[in-house]
């Protein structure tokens, strides 16, 4: 039978029957109308009973749960999803540069190197033009303007069209580059000798960044990929495949970019632990799911 949906007073009332605590309904009601049943359903199984087995779920609530337990994991996620955001951006725009940079003076007669099949793989070339250049790039303001200018042009140079890429995309057109001693400049650029480690480290951090934008859940992220050793701080096993590990590895490229900003972003995330690091509740979530800690820098 498909199920219906629910008015916000039916869904308090089955938080309820499952052993939710609900202190101030109205304050319970404002968050459902705010946050939305579903979504909020992400930060209250934690809480229950049968927590992580997805399979067999009794959705009962472990007792003296409470609904306000779930809202402060929320604002939590809400917080650091910001603070990742932030950071990221600098390694983003780090990347792109020493990117466009580096292939640029590598292949200087030819500002189209992006997509010059003696220069990258092909399959990249063929995705670019069908994917992007052509269906979005095109109907950019800048890329317009240069087309104008220069008719004759089939691409704008890559100091112009790198810019204007996704972290994804150049993400992926790092990896499509042939020759490795490039790969290797860009990837010690980071202070990381192996490219397949970098190439692990900024598809994790493209992933995490993705995580962010897009509003989905942090306090239990997995990587698709283990994380592989290398200059990130990494402890023990469980932080190859958790979010503390996930943002050690953000950390380290940070820092590679600026040791102030990195020194800037662990001062933001210390104040945020320290803001729930007095529910108990929450700390022992972090700790299972994230592998958190409650202290990450030197008081």
């Amino acid at each position: 039978m498909t199920k219906q949906a629910l008015s916000i007073e039916d869904q308090l009332s089955l938080l309820k029957s499952r052993g939710l605590v609900v202190i101030d309904e109205l304050k319970a009601k404002e968050v459902l109308a705010d946050i939305g049943y579903y979504r909020l359903g992400f930060y209250l199984f934690p809480f229950e009973q049968t927590y992580p087995d997805l399979h067999h779920r009794t959705h009962l609530y472990n007792d003296d749960t409470r609904f306000g337990d779930a809202v402060k994991l929320y604002y939590f996620d809400f917080e650091l999803r910001n603070l990742l955001l932030k950071y990221i951006s600098r390694i983003e725009v780090n990347f792109r540069t020493i990117l466009t940079y580096e292939g640029s003076m590598e292949y200087k007669p030819d500002s189209h190197w992006f997509v010059n099949p003696a220069y990258v793989d092909s399959n990249f070339i063929a995705a670019f033009d069908n994917v992007v250049y052509n269906k979005s790039f095109k109907k950019n303001p800048t890329i317009r303007r240069h087309h104008k200018k220069y008719p004759s042009d089939k691409y704008a140079p890559a100091w112009k069209t790198i810019e204007l890429m996704t972290l994804g995309e150049n993400v992926t057109l790092y990896s499509a580059l042939l020759d490795h001693n490039v790969k290797q400049r860009i990837s010690r650029r980071f202070g990381i000798k192996y490219v397949d480690v970098f190439e692990n480290y900024i598809e994790l951090v493209r992933i995490l960044r993705n995580t962010c934008a897009h509003g989905s859940v942090l306090f239990d992220f997995k990587p698709f990929k283990r994380i592989k050793k290398g200059p990130a701080d990494l402890c023990n096993p469980e932080e190859y495949m958790n979010l503390h590990g996930s943002i050690k590895v953000v950390r380290y490229l940070l820092k590679q970019v600026s040791a102030n900003r990195e020194r800037d972003m662990a001062v933001e995330l210390q104040k945020i632990l320290d803001k729930y690091n007095s529910y108990s509740v929450i700390v022992d979530i972090l700790s299972k799911c994230g592998g958190l800690p409650q202290t990450i820098i030197e008081r």
